[in-house]
C-alpha cells in the first residue's frame, strides 16, 4: 500500500544572468537586452540595495534558510520550475529580450537542496536556441534530475516525470506551457523539433486530452501533479477559464495537485474536492534584487510549498506555506510582518475560492478549506 506523500513545490527557480557569475562556475555574461549588456550588472544592483556578495558562493548558498526546512520536512518528490537554460550555446533567440543561463557545471546547484523534478515547460528554456534546450536536457538528466514539458519531440515533451518513493508508488508529473505566459508559439514541440510542450487554451477538449494522457501513464496508487506555466506576471486576477479548466481536471481524476506558475507574486488558493489547486506559485529564486516598479506586491517574498497527500488516493491532509525572502541573491526566513502580510493577502485572495489561509506559527501559513 502506497503511504501518504508530502511534495515540496516552488515557482519559478531562475538560477541564470546574475545568480549564475556569483556561483563558481559562471557562463559568459553578455546579454542582449535593451538597457543591459552583462549579467554582472545584476550582481551590481543586488549589492547596491543589499551589500557586497561573495563570490564565488558554493552551490548550496542560494537555498539559504530554505535547505533546513527541506531537511527538518523531508518531503518526498520536489517540483520546482526551473526557469533556467543550462547551456552554454550562443544561439540567443532572436527578437527575445531576456535570455536566462547557467553553466552546466552550476547544476550541483540544484542538486543541493535536492530537487527530484524541474518542469521546463515556459518562456526561458529555449532562450538559448534548440542547441540550449538540448544541452540542458543532456545535463539535467546526467545529474539524475527528471524533466517534464519540454524535450527533443512532442512526445518527449509531452511525458510526465515519474518520481518513486521508498514506502511504494510514484508521482507523475506532467508539465505544460501556454502563449499567454510569453511563450512563443515557434517554441512548441512538433514531430521531430525540440520544444515545449504547449497547451494550446483552456477548453473543455483540452482538458479531456490531458485527461487522456495521464489515464494512459497512471498506475493504481499514483499521484499526479499538473503543472502549468500560464497567465501575466503581475496581478491577483484568476479567469473564469482558468478556474473552470482547474475543476475540470480535478473532476476528472486527472490532478492531484495544480501547480500554477508564471506570476512573479503568489496567487490564490482554492482546495477544491480534497485536491489544491495554486493558480500562481510566484517567484522563488531570481537576480531582480534592486530592481523597482511593482513594490506593492512585495515581489522578494516567496513561498515553500508542503502539500501532504493521504495514502490510497485520498485527499489533501495538510498544505502549509513556508513564507521567505530574496536577500543577497539568498533565501531568508521571513520576518514577522512579512509572514503576516502574506497570509493576509493570500487569505484575501483565496477567500472567493473558499479557502482560508492563515498564520499557523511565525514561521508557517496554514492553507484550509471551512467546514461544510
Amino acid at each position: 500500500m502506497a503511504a501518504e506523500l508530502t511534495f515540496f513545490l516552488s515557482g519559478d527557480v531562475m538560477l541564470g544572468r546574475g545568480i549564475d557569475q556569483v556561483l563558481p562556475h559562471p557562463a559568459p555574461p553578455h546579454l542582449f537586452e535593451p538597457y543591459v549588456r552583462s549579467a554582472l550588472d545584476y550582481v551590481e544592483l543586488a549589492e547596491r540595495a543589499a551589500g557586497a556578495l561573495p563570490r564565488p558562493v558554493d552551490f548550496g548558498y542560494v537555498w539559504g534558510d530554505a535547505l533546513a526546512e527541506l531537511r527538518s520536512r523531508a518531503p518526498q518528490a520536489r517540483v520546482v520550475n526551473l526557469e533556467t537554460a543550462v547551456t552554454l550555446s550562443e544561439d540567443a533567440w532572436p527578437e527575445k529580450g531576456i535570455h536566462y543561463r547557467m553553466h552546466p557545471r552550476n547544476v550541483p546547484c540544484l542538486a543541493a537542496a535536492g530537487i527530484d523534478c524541474c518542469v521546463l515547460a515556459n518562456n526561458h528554456v529555449l532562450d538559448w536556441g534548440y542547441r540550449g534546450l538540448e544541452e540542458t536536457l543532456d545535463t539535467l538528466q546526467r545529474a539524475g534530475l527528471r524533466t517534464a514539458g519540454a524535450g527533443r519531440d512532442a512526445d518527449d515533451a509531452a511525458a510526465p516525470a515519474v518520481v518513486e518513493w521508498a514506502a511504494g508508488g510514484r508521482a507523475l508529473v506532467f508539465s505544460y506551457a501556454m502563449q499567454s505566459s510569453g511563450v512563443p508559439p515557434d517554441w512548441a514541440a512538433g514531430p521531430s523539433r525540440p520544444g515545449v510542450n504547449l497547451l494550446a487554451d483552456l477548453s473543455r477538449q483540452s482538458c479531456d486530452a490531458i485527461a487522456r494522457q495521464v489515464a494512459a501513464a497512471r498506475r493504481p496508487g499514483d499521484r499526479v501533479v499538473i503543472s502549468i506555466h500560464w497567465g501575466g506576471n503581475w496581478g491577483y486576477e484568476v479567469s473564469p477559464e482558468a478556474r473552470a479548466f482547474a475543476h475540470r481536471l480535478v473532476d476528472a481524476g486527472s490532478a492531484d495537485v495544480l501547480h500554477g506558475h508564471s506570476s512573479h507574486h503568489p496567487r490564490g488558493i482554492e482546495l477544491y474536492r480534497g485536491r489544491a489547486i495554486l493558480y500562481g506559485c510566484g517567484d522563488f529564486l531570481n537576480d531582480y534584487e534592486g530592481i523597482g516598479g511593482h513594490e506593492a506586491y512585495r515581489p522578494e517574498l516567496s513561498l515553500m510549498v508542503f502539500i501532504t497527500l493521504e495514502a490510497e488516493g485520498g485527499p489533501v491532509r495538510e498544505l502549509s506555506l513556508v513564507p521567505m525572502r530574496m536577500r543577497r541573491f539568498r533565501l531568508q526566513r521571513a520576518a514577522a510582518e512579512e509572514a503576516d502580510w502574506l497570509a493576509r493577502t493570500l487569505d484575501r485572495e483565496s477567500r472567493p475560492f473558499g479557502t482560508r489561509v492563515a498564520l499557523a506559527s511565525a514561521r508557517e501559513l496554514r492553507v484550509a478549506a471551512p467546514a461544510t
